[in-house]
């Protein structure tokens, strides 16, 4: 029967000779690779008293954006649901009532908006898919806890205050921000 591909090697058992038989120059060659990186510099930080240095374009905990007037933007559109391959985000859509034109934009809202931080794998395929805009990556770390329970994200977590803002510009491009200036596109009304 022939292969389907063509990375098949033929191996061949070849007899060792005496030092190979001992193991003598192996184990000093382990030794001397020992040896120079007991002299190499330390890649370990330590943490508390000194932080690494994060990436401009490192992926942290989610946040739900809200719009000049503060209402949430999010409208439970479900598309981060659908892009996210770990399928770690979940919603339930719910219609706006009277009297709730200031807390969200459009008609129809999230009702609960949940994101499992234990499946998530920060790859930013939510904040691709959203064409509102609504969620974004940040540069903060998430938080650590013993319990699992505290690492499904709801709205509590992930909505922006109102009074205190989290930037997102450092997130986006030189081009999206030239084309969010465009007021006439719908998307940026």
């Amino acid at each position: 029967m022939q292969a389907l591909t063509n990375r098949s090697k033929v191996v061949v058992k070849k007899q060792m000779n005496f030092w190979e038989r001992i193991y003598l120059p192996a184990i000093l060659g382990g030794i001397v690779i020992t040896i120079k990186h007991l002299f190499r510099k330390s890649s370990t930080v330590k943490y508390p008293e000194t932080k690494r240095e994060i990436s401009q374009i490192w992926r942290g905990q989610h946040v739900l954006k809200r719009d000049e007037q503060g209402a949430e933007r999010c409208t439970a559109c479900g598309l981060c649901a659908v892009a996210c391959p770990a399928e770690a985000i979940t919603m339930v859509a719910a219609e706006r009532v009277k009297g709730e034109e200031k807390l969200y934009r459009e008609e129809k809202y999230a009702s609960t908006y949940e994101i499992n931080m234990l499946r998530c794998i920060f790859c930013g395929l939510c904040e691709e898919a959203c064409p509102k805009e609504a969620i974004f990556l940040t540069d903060r770390i998430i938080p650590t806890d013993y319990g699992r329970g505290e690492f499904v994200f709801g709205k509590d977590k992930l909505v922006e205050p109102v009074d205190a803002r989290v930037d997102v510009t450092v997130r986006q491009t030189a081009a999206v921000l030239e084309f969010k200036k465009h007021k006439q596109y719908s998307h940026n009304k």
